[in-house]
């Protein structure tokens, strides 16, 4: 089945064969559906702080702040804008010359109102001597879009969206990446630094480093901080193998494997490899302009300060642990916190010896930890808060997707549909352990998270396997707690139509 051909191909990815019958095991079996004991809600799983809470809890961020930890903001921002402008490709590919959806009439009617007018306008006139209104006034729609979406334009159907305009300034209008450098000089500034870390594709790593050799230099003189940033790649070796529909090796026209990116929870490595106390997770597009920002500031620093404060009761802990000679009052002590505040459920733990139950509190606290915002949902998609069951027998909190739950079981199915709160995406997160050594996240996934999807290469269909996501399986493992933040914080860009909410216009 692997040739030597392969095995050479494997070298050169750094995959093992191993992995690669693992993962046809993988496609033969399927994944596990996940067991859940109920879907999370304020007062089961999901804490809403007071005013007053907040106001503490903003007090012991900037405290930790100022202790002088490194603190880092991780985006992924490798991914394409090309699903954005979906409709303007059928659009441009379609056979109407002229605006017939409403998606299309909104485009067209609002088009000065996106932060990219005056680039597109002079595209325009570049690419066919007349501005983008005036194209427009004589019929020629498609010409507008070409000059958006295509090569010798704008390229945005191309470029990642890291990369676009996304929000108009009087001075200028700002990208994505701009926009959490922005965010990173309000909440995550430590000893005048503020560290921030996109994973990017290899095709545009070029366009991210020139574009914040451009402006970095403007923002450290506006902000009074000094910027590190930097960027990382998916690893080829967590690539994996596309397989048939017989789930046997997918092989292109040429006879060479055909492997896959692993999907977002292969960043787990990137994550894992950086050396910071604190980490905040955002995704790239999910960024406002600078009149909606004071409200993303306050949340962003009031579920770090539930993480820090967690923590440091998590490692007092630990270290009580570490000194011997803990009574069972104190052992109860800590089994109310990881109840209460981690929401993790031990079966057996109230029968347990004194030297079991330390053994098992040692293992349940020393983990990596998490504070994940949850909004109320609204039907947006995007993955959901739950109170699931461990391959160990534990319960505690996990973020699921649909694929990972079973639609077979009517319990099941009630819990995700009458689920009160969805995951933004917007995590504040700490990888050191209590003696300061960093953890080896990739030793917290849960392998049995992932899922299969259905695509197709040169006409043929195939299976792709999908790693467990970051945020779902990979952080499986983790401490973790959920917080209720306001809807208003989530504003993430899916079309180019998204861009002319308000929540986008400056």
């Amino acid at each position: 089945m692997i040739t030597s051909e392969d095995r050479k191909q494997l070298a050169e990815k750094g995959i093992s064969e191993q992995q690669i019958q693992r993962q046809l095991e993988q496609f033969r079996e399927g994944f596990p559906f996940l067991k859940l004991r109920a879907a999370a809600a304020i007062g089961n799983g999901i804490v809403a702080p007071s005013d007053a809470e907040c106001q503490a809890l903003v007090k012991a961020w900037e405290d930790y702040k100022a202790e002088g930890h490194h603190i880092t903001k991780f985006v992924p921002a490798s991914g394409a804008a090309s699903r954005m402008f979906k409709n303007m490709f059928e659009f441009r590919d379609g056979d109407h010359d002229a605006p017939a959806s409403d998606f299309e009439h909104t485009y067209f009617d609002r088009i000065q109102d996106f932060a990219f007018f005056p680039a597109l306008d002079d595209a325009c006139q570049v690419l066919y001597g007349e501005g983008a209104l005036d194209l427009m006034e004589a019929g020629r729609y498609k010409d507008v879009v070409s000059a958006m979406l295509d090569e010798e334009g704008l390229n945005y159907g191309q470029l990642p969206k890291g990369l676009l305009q996304f929000h108009a300034y009087e001075e200028d209008a700002r990208t994505p990446l701009e926009e959490h450098l922005v965010e990173a000089a309000q909440y995550a500034v430590s000893n005048g630094k503020t560290d921030v870390h996109f994973t990017v594709s290899t095709e545009h790593r070029e366009l991210f480093e020139e574009l914040v050799a451009r402006v970095l230099p403007s923002y450290e003189e506006r902000f009074g901080v000094k910027y590190h940033v930097s960027f990382s790649e998916q690893k080829p070796s967590t690539d994996t193998l596309a397989a048939t529909m017989d789930n046997e090796p997918f092989r292109t026209d040429d006879g060479r494997l055909l492997f896959r990116p692993g999907g977002h929870g292969t960043l787990i490595q990137n994550l894992s490899d950086l050396d910071s106390d604190i980490v905040f997770i955002k995704n790239i597009d999910n960024v406002v302009p600078d009149r909606l920002k004071p409200a993303t500031t306050l949340w962003k620093q009031v579920i770090a300060g539930v993480l820090v404060n967690a923590q440091r009761k998590a490692f007092a802990y630990l270290n009580r642990l570490d000194e011997g000679g803990v009574g069972r009052e104190e052992l109860e002590e800590m089994c109310q916190f990881l109840r209460n505040n981690l929401c993790t459920e031990v079966p057996g733990i109230a029968e347990m010896s004194a030297e079991e139950l330390s053994a098992t509190l040692r293992r349940k606290l020393n983990r990596p930890m998490r504070v994940c915002g949850m909004v109320k949902n609204v039907g947006e998609p995007g993955g959901g808060p739950f109170l699931a069951f461990n391959p160990d027998g534990s319960v505690s909190l996990q973020i699921l997707e649909s694929s990972q739950i079973d639609t077979h079981n009517p319990a099941y199915m009630a819990m995700f549909q009458s689920g009160t709160h969805f995951n933004p995406v917007d995590l504040v997160c700490a990888i050191r352990d209590y003696k300061g050594q960093r953890f080896d996240l990739p030793r917290f996934v849960d392998p049995a998270t992932g899922f299969i999807s259905y695509k197709s290469k040169s006409g043929k269909e195939l299976k792709a396997l999908e790693l467990p996501g970051l945020w779902n399986g990979a952080m499986s493992d983790w401490s973790t707690i959920f917080v209720e933040v306001p809807l208003e914080t989530f504003n993430p860009v899916k079309t180019v139509n998204d861009l002319l909410r308000p929540q986008h216009q400056a």
